[in-house]
């Protein structure tokens, strides 16, 4: 990108840049072993510039961590909401989670690997896994109502983990097409909702 086009920025948009910059950077080279300066080369502006946008390292992972977190949540959110049986409604939501990651190929190791050990952004790790098991465990009450909400609570923890662990593992496997993570991991989680569902059914 050249000076005449940099120039022509809003400040939305340089934002974005310098988001996708360190995005890129630290996925690839992890949070302690990426500096400003380096976010601020790839972006293509000064440091000075930078800090026009940045007031910390640590800012702006958290921003990129909430982008992506709310973009990966409107994104399932919405399938979520479709009607239908609950087996077209898991593959729905399993295909626009990895559809999501596939579209943002750095997401994964931004959102589900901490290792930065900074109190701050572990604090918001588990925050947002809180929230992914209680919003499993709302979708799993309306697919398979339950009796006993631990049995709910560790179903969803137990998607929710399944889920984070087959995205990292697909960072490794990029040559393994969306749609067969999606074909295992919808038919086994059908089947664990349907069996849950079954054992609490009145007999």
């Amino acid at each position: 990108m050249n000076s005449e086009v940099r120039g022509r920025l809003t400040r939305p948009e340089r934002r974005a840049v310098i988001e996708d910059a360190a995005a890129q950077l630290i996925a690839q080279q992890g949070y302690a072993a990426t500096t400003l300066l380096q976010i601020a080369g790839a972006a293509g502006v000064t440091k000075q510039l930078l800090y026009q946008h940045v007031s910390s390292k640590r800012e702006l992972y958290l921003s990129l961590l909430a982008r992506h977190r709310d973009g990966l949540l409107a994104r399932i959110g919405a399938a979520m909401a479709e009607p239908g049986d609950p087996a077209a409604r898991i593959r729905g939501t399993l295909d626009d989670w990895f559809s999501y990651l596939e579209e943002h190929p750095h997401a994964a190791r931004l959102l589900f690997r901490d290792v930065t050990g900074d109190p701050e952004i572990e604090a918001f790790h588990d925050s947002m896994r809180a929230s992914a098991r209680t919003a499993n465990a709302e979708v799993l009450r309306r697919l398979a109502p339950s009796d006993d909400p631990v049995d709910v609570e560790i179903l969803a923890e137990l998607i929710r983990a399944a889920t984070v662990g087959l995205a990292l593992w697909w960072i490794e496997h990029p040559e393994v097409p969306r749609s067969q993570l999606v074909r295992i991991a919808s038919r086994t989680f059908v089947d664990a909702v349907t069996r849950s569902s079954r054992q609490d059914a009145p007999r």
